[in-house]
């Protein structure tokens, strides 16, 4: 699967045994993994588009690159996806999606990409208000939802911290690092 990135960088795989860790607590669980998402967000943006604007620095006036236009938007599987947003920095938020969508570059964002259902979902949502280009971060996944989702939306990239061994009796990743959405809020 060509379109299946994973992420190997030392920071990004430290963190991660940090989220694993179940002695690491609701604020710390926060942090890293919207550093994760910024981690990640380097390699999955890598490809946006630049043009030269003119600035004027405290010396002189110069051509300087800058990302061209409203070039992407965050779109987070709620609840759990809403920690990834704030390492990602977005302009646009996800009452709705942008118009025009099909111009857009869309970064779907779950910490946890299990059985791959949210996932396709909302890759499928997205497509039928006009979406093309999407790119889907996970930080932990099972290769049962990296399987369907790739099946299901074989043009999409998605970009993974770690693809752990399977999904458990209950669906839920081993060894994985619980229920996302619980650690980020603090609801366990």
């Amino acid at each position: 699967m060509n379109n299946v990135i994973e992420m190997k960088h030392p920071l990004i795989q430290h963190k991660i045994s940090r989220l694993r860790d179940k002695n690491t607590g609701t604020a710390e669980f926060r942090a890293l993994v919207e550093e994760i998402a910024m981690l990640m967000g380097y390699e999955a943006l890598k490809d946006l588009p630049l043009e030269d604007v003119e600035v004027e620095t405290p010396i002189e006036k110069c051509m300087t690159p800058q990302i061209a236009g409203k070039n992407f938007a965050i779109v987070p599987i709620l609840r759990a996806g809403l920690g990834m947003v704030s390492g990602l920095q977005p302009h646009e938020y996800y009452c709705k999606l942008p118009s025009p969508i099909s111009e857009r570059l869309i970064v779907v964002t779950d910490p946890m990409l299990a059985t791959g259902g949210s996932a396709v979902a909302a890759v499928d949502f997205i497509k039928q208000h006009g979406g093309k280009k999407i790119k889907f971060m996970a930080i932990i996944a099972a290769p049962e939802g990296v399987e369907r989702l790739m099946e299901a939306h074989p043009d999409i990239q998605l970009y993974v911290g770690h693809i752990d061994r399977e999904l458990n009796k209950d669906a839920y990743i081993c060894p994985g690092l619980g229920d996302a959405g619980d650690r980020i809020f603090g609801t366990k």
